[in-house]
C-alpha cells in the first residue's frame, strides 16, 4: 500500500529533475553559431554600458537566415564579418571578428 502512495512523489521528483536539466541545457549549454556582416546603418545608440545595438541578418553554417539583435560597447568595423554565439534563452552571448575565408561556402554565397 505504501508503494502506491509514493508513486506521485517519485514521478514528481523525476519530472522536476528533467525540467531542471532541460533548463540548464538551454540556458548554458545549447548554442548555435551564426555569421553576419556588419552594417553600421543598422545600428542604434541606446542607454547603458552596451550603447551600440545592432539588428543584423545572420546565417547559420548551412545558410539558414535569422535576424539577430545584440549589443556591444563599441561601434564595430563596417563590412567586417563576425561570428555570433547565440543561445535560445539568452540571445547573443559572445561575438568575434572573423575573416571571409573562415565562413562556410553557404554563408560566403550569401555575401557575394
Amino acid at each position: 500500500m505504501k508503494i502506491k502512495e509514493n508513486i506521485p512523489i517519485v514521478i514528481g521528483t523525476i519530472l522536476l529533475i528533467l525540467l531542471c536539466g532541460m533548463t540548464y541545457y538551454f540556458t548554458f549549454q545549447e548554442y548555435t553559431m551564426y555569421y553576419a556582416k556588419i552594417d553600421n546603418t543598422k545600428m542604434n545608440l541606446v542607454e547603458g554600458d552596451m550603447q551600440y545595438e545592432y539588428t543584423l541578418t545572420a546565417y547559420k553554417e548551412n545558410g539558414g537566415a535569422k535576424e539577430i539583435k545584440f549589443k556591444t560597447s563599441r561601434e564595430l568595423k563596417q563590412d567586417a564579418y563576425i561570428e555570433l554565439k547565440y543561445m535560445i534563452v539568452r540571445g547573443v552571448v559572445s561575438w568575434k571578428e572573423v575573416y571571409y575565408e573562415e565562413l562556410t561556402n553557404k554563408v560566403q554565397e550569401k555575401y557575394k
